[in-house]
């Protein structure tokens, strides 16, 4: 194992090691090599039992960190020489299964007289008055390589340039909202940017005294947003949701390597495509993975991650617990963290690790061949568990079974989760009282919708002058005032003890957003 993982470091590193040309490179925030290409970087992923249509599953992948609404003349477009990607492994080898493909073109109605996204009111995604579209194609692809082309030509909707230019966005995105063969739909477009968190977290641990809180960081902001629902039975192993309820999934970014350069300078003349950014479950390559292989990390395949051993190393003994310890004087729960490979590795069952509860790993499903389970970083979901009448933002830490870590939906609180969890909650049943608040930020700045796509319409407001009322409020007084809160470890209540660890290796702290 520790052989394959220096061959797939190796491998992961030579792509890695190529430097930026002119117009190229990869780039995810919480990556040194490719923090320069917003466009490629995977920002959140999200999956979960269609709360509407409940024999359905929603898949959303966000792209473009910090989008500022006003950022004209050109705004913001997905890139049209990458492929953007949403992966589903129903068999747990590590392997997608079914990959849905978005490849975007650029259109100008008049590029040589016109400097404007828009010379006029948009009210139709048809008007002329748009100067600047997009369209896409959008493929399925399974595991044996057979490709279907689902739409050809689709329009995705625009950037929101304001409320003069485009007076009801809400009907150009719903013009966009296109149907899929065989049931299901898609939409690629802007949206406000789901995510809520404080990211002062980066202040040594929210000022070095928790007081640095409850503001929403991401307020005000959009993302480039890619969403598709499907019936259950286009991801399940062999068609069959009801034996194979359990999926992992991840997004990922392609980009051409054609204009890429050497550390010598030398042009390297491929014209294939290469992953340059990946993203299963929230914070994992921000908080868990060492600097020197988030470069790599992005590069790889989930059956890979188990033989990269300076990886699985840091998910066994995380660098966040430390940190809290050296900051806040808490101690650091004792290593290794097995609880922390279940969830993030392996999916968790009891037999896969000391968390016994069964919940969300492919080992589950009635058809899977256990003896090709490869572990790998993936966002697990089991789609029987039934959509909550009443979500709690805390998910299976709250013991609603619908929420992170089993799948994420749009309302659950990853960061306050996965800061329990990274201090041990799951292995004691007990929130740790004075990180019992979190980061004071409970919920987004917008209401989520009730039908697809869910996400919230994108802002138009300059960020340095939008309010909110921000719904998480504040916690002025620090995070110690709240009562502590018991989780019980028994039966159905186990889950929540290890959703709760769901976090923990990847200290909810952070995002693929930071500069």
């Amino acid at each position: 194992m520790a052989g394959l993982g220096v061959l797939a470091l190796a491998a992961a590193g030579a792509l890695a090691g190529l430097t930026p040309g002119v117009s190229s490179a990869s780039s995810h925030r919480e990556a040194p090599l490719i923090a320069g290409d917003p466009r490629a970087d995977n920002t959140d992923v999200y999956a979960f039992t269609s709360p509407d249509k409940p024999d359905t599953v929603t898949l959303i992948a966000n792209w473009i960190p910090f989008e500022e609404p006003n950022g004209g003349p050109n705004f913001y477009a997905f890139a049209d020489d990458a492929r953007y990607n949403i992966k589903i492994d129903a068999d747990g080898d590590g392997r997608a299964d079914t990959t849905y493909t978005w490849t975007f073109s650029n259109h100008y109605r008049d590029d040589a007289n016109q400097f404007l996204y828009n010379t006029g009111v948009v009210n139709n995604l048809d008007d002329p008055t748009l100067n600047f579209r997009q369209t896409y194609t959008l493929t399925e692809t399974h595991a044996d390589g057979s490709t279907k082309t689902l739409l050809k030509d689709a329009i995705a909707a625009p950037s929101n340039t304001g409320q003069a230019s485009m007076p009801n966005y809400a009907s150009l995105r719903k013009q966009a909202t296109r149907d899929l063969p065989g049931g299901g739909q898609t939409l690629a477009g802007q949206a406000d940017d789901p995510f809520f968190l404080d990211l002062r977290v980066f202040d040594l641990l929210y000022g070095g005294n928790l007081k640095e809180s409850g503001h929403d960081t991401l307020s005000g902001y959009n993302v480039n947003t890619i969403a598709i629902q499907v019936p259950k039975k286009d991801l399940a192993l062999k068609g069959d949701p009801t034996r194979n309820p359990v999926v992992g999934v991840w997004s990922s970014t392609d980009r051409k390597g054609a204009n890429v350069v050497d550390k010598g300078g030398e042009g390297k003349g491929d014209a294939a495509f290469h992953q340059v950014s990946r993203l299963g479950n929230p914070l994992i390559n921000e908080v868990v993975v060492p600097i020197k292989y988030k470069d790599a990390f992005n590069a790889l395949s989930p059956e890979k991650d188990a033989t990269v051993t300076p990886v699985v190393d840091k998910v066994k003994d995380p660098m966040v617990p430390q940190l809290i310890q050296s900051i806040y004087g808490i101690p650091a729960p004792a290593t290794p963290r097995n609880d922390l490979v279940e969830i993030f590795l392996n999916g968790i069952c009891k037999a896969c690790g000391p968390i016994q509860a069964d919940l969300n790993s492919q080992q589950l499903n009635a058809d899977v061949n256990k003896a090709k389970f490869l572990p790998g970083e993936e966002l697990r979901l089991n789609m029987a568990v039934p959509p909550s009448p009443s979500p709690n933002r805390l998910g299976v830490l709250a013991n609603d079974l619908a929420g992170f870590p089993n799948g994420r939906r749009l309302t659950d609180d990853v960061v306050d989760i996965e800061l329990l969890a990274l201090e041990g909650a799951a292995q004691t049943g007990k929130i740790v009282p004075a990180l019992a608040a979190g980061d004071g930020v409970n919920a987004n700045d917008h209401a989520f919708g009730k039908t697809f796509p869910y996400v919230a319409l994108p802002n138009t407001a300059a960020v340095n002058q939008a309010t909110s009322d921000n719904p998480g409020g504040s916690v002025a007084a620090g995070f110690g005032g709240l009562s502590l809160h018991r989780v019980p470890i028994a039966g159905t209540a186990a889950l929540a003890g290890g959703v709760l660890l769901t976090g923990a290796a990847v200290i909810a702290l952070r995002r693929r957003r930071s500069a």
